[in-house]
């Protein structure tokens, strides 16, 4: 049964989905799915208190039939043959080990209380995270790590810190925040595990043992400190540490001393270390796995922690702010607030694109159609990793904002921005450090589907920030070394496109990770087709 504000929504929005509802483990990319789940554990916390009721009044009725049992047995003490002798407590007595005796060893209420309780839980699970989910949220918060250079003891703590001159230093102080468990690093360097990757599970699992460490185990934990040492050992093995792998498999053995693998673990150590024979990498320091963005790495990193170092408007006078028209009658009155960010490329920042109130019914639309982000693949579109977060689109008809934008684009750049010759308006959600890697708007390559619309190559973006993140989420402009953090209500525009045609390097460009927020953006792609005397080509063909 839709929820009331989805039936709202859908009767005033007419969302495309292109892509198939997928609900199986995409709930962590997008903060929205997430905020959802928090109605559902709600949910649970009241059928856990019901269940917690009628346990703790099973109990008290235990406890009564003790007490009851207890104080005839204390006030018979010195005079039992007497008592006996009473036909009433004789009776009373039989009865007792007959029957009441029996009927609360052999009471089903307990299973009763419990089965109530999974039922319940039954009616919800379809709606909560699935497997792979924690693992997309895992492995967000291993990418909001590297991207932002946080340290792991401080992530644990419910910091966000990095070092600075060998000091760790707050980089965002969330007004609400948690410490992390034992167990909650252990799934998060499992996972790490999992896939081979031990520069993270080292350091992940390495929190894990040192919360684990005189703790005693709780119901709701997946793992122990005996899985904890025995993947950590084993990742250190991986990186060439042998020591501290002997160490750690020592401690095991303390734990689980007839474990025939880690006995023989120990003995190869030992050979390993007897030998000094270096393993599969000289020495110990961890190493990065590498990624497939790995040319631009460093350059994207630096540019989603520090802004980039675009040139400040007393450095370079080119760069300007100002009132901008664009010779239309229709903002004659009201001009735009125009912040010229980069000449090559030419990037601009419309300030206050869209008001609060637009930007709220553009998301409300897009809600009910948010699928998981594709990206192109060939002539198909796929999900991946490296593009983490929620989309749906949008027909001009779908709300009069999405009209009002148009008609507003059009007005800033010249362009026609109708189908075929722009794509209808992409909404899109971040989820859990939600991000897109380096890539291009426009298409590298004849066999993409952006030409499936036969209106030629995307020209230009428009994109508009519909929300503010507390931490995160720039974007990064690579080759061309600036970035643009997100401003609320605020839109950028660049051309892809040299006016020859040709696709320009300097706009490749990346969305940051998410560290604290919720994002959302709009995307407006523009075509080449239409745009003939809007944009003309140059007399120069190379420009």
């Amino acid at each position: 049964m839709p929820s009331v504000l989805g039936v709202r929504l859908l009767s005033l929005c007419f969302v495309i989905i292109t892509v198939a509802d997928k609900s199986l483990g995409e709930m962590y990319t997008s903060m929205m799915s997430v905020k959802q789940a928090i109605l559902s554990e709600r949910q649970l916390i009241g059928y856990l208190r019901t269940y917690i009721d009628h346990e703790t009044q099973r109990l008290e009725d235990i406890k009564r039939f003790y007490s009851k049992v207890s104080a005839f047995h204390d006030g018979i003490y010195n005079e039992l043959a007497t008592a006996l002798a009473n036909p009433l407590v004789a009776f009373t007595l039989i009865k007792r080990l007959q029957s009441e005796w029996s009927n609360l060893v052999y009471s089903y209420e307990a299973e009763e209380n419990l089965q109530a309780l999974r039922v319940s839980y039954k009616q919800l699970e379809s709606s909560l995270p699935k497997l792979e989910d924690l693992q997309g949220a895992a492995q967000g918060l291993m990418r909001l790590q590297d991207v932002y250079a946080l340290q792991v003891e401080g992530l644990v703590r419910g910091h966000f810190q990095r070092i600075s001159n060998g000091n760790p230093v707050d980089i965002y102080k969330p007004p609400v925040s948690t410490p992390l468990s034992g167990d909650d690093c252990f799934l998060v360097g499992k996972v790490a595990y999992d896939v081979e990757d031990y520069y993270h599970s080292v350091q992940w699992l390495e929190e894990a043992v040192r919360l684990f460490r005189g703790v005693n185990w709780s119901p709701e934990n997946e793992g122990t400190l005996e899985d904890a040492l025995d993947h950590l050992a084993f990742s250190h093995f991986k990186t060439g540490n042998i020591s501290s792998a002997l160490s750690l498999s020592l401690e095991l053995l303390r734990h689980d001393p007839s474990n025939i693998r880690v006995l023989q673990n120990v003995e190869k150590y030992e050979r390993l270390l007897v030998a000094r024979r270096p393993i599969l990498r000289s020495g110990s320091v961890l190493k990065r796995p590498s990624s497939t963005y790995l040319r631009t790495r460093n350059t994207y990193e630096r540019l989603c922690q520090t802004q980039g170092s675009q040139p400040k408007l007393y450095e370079n006078p080119s760069l300007f702010c100002d009132y901008f028209t664009n010779g239309s009658p229709g903002l004659l009155l009201q001009p735009m607030k125009r912040e010229l960010v980069s000449l090559q490329p030419y990037v601009v920042l419309f300030h206050d694109f869209v008001t609060a109130a637009e930007a709220q019914n553009i998301r409300d639309c897009a809600l009910p159609g948010l699928r998981r982000s594709v990206v192109a693949s060939g002539v198909n579109q796929t999900t991946v990793d490296y593009r983490i977060s929620k989309s749906a689109w949008l027909k001009d008809s779908a709300h009069p904002t999405i009209s009002k934008v148009d008609r507003r684009i059009t007005l800033l750049t010249g362009l026609n921005v109708q189908l075929p010759y722009g794509e209808h308006l992409q909404v899109v959600n971040y989820g859990i450090g939600g991000h897109y890697e380096p890539h291009f708007d426009h298409a590298t390559s004849t066999s993409s589907p952006l030409y499936r619309l036969n209106s030629g190559n995307r020209m230009a973006t428009f994109m508009i920030y519909l929300s503010s993140v507390e931490a995160g989420g720039s974007t990064a402009f690579i080759y061309a070394n600036f970035s643009v953090p997100v401003v609320e209500n605020s839109a950028l525009f660049w051309w892809n496109l040299h006016r020859n045609g040709q696709g320009n390097g300097d706009t490749l460009h990346a969305g940051c990770p998410v560290l604290i927020g919720d994002k959302w953006v709009a995307n407006k792609w523009v075509h080449e087709y239409g745009q003939e005397f809007q944009r003309r080509c140059s007399p120069d063909p190379k420009e």
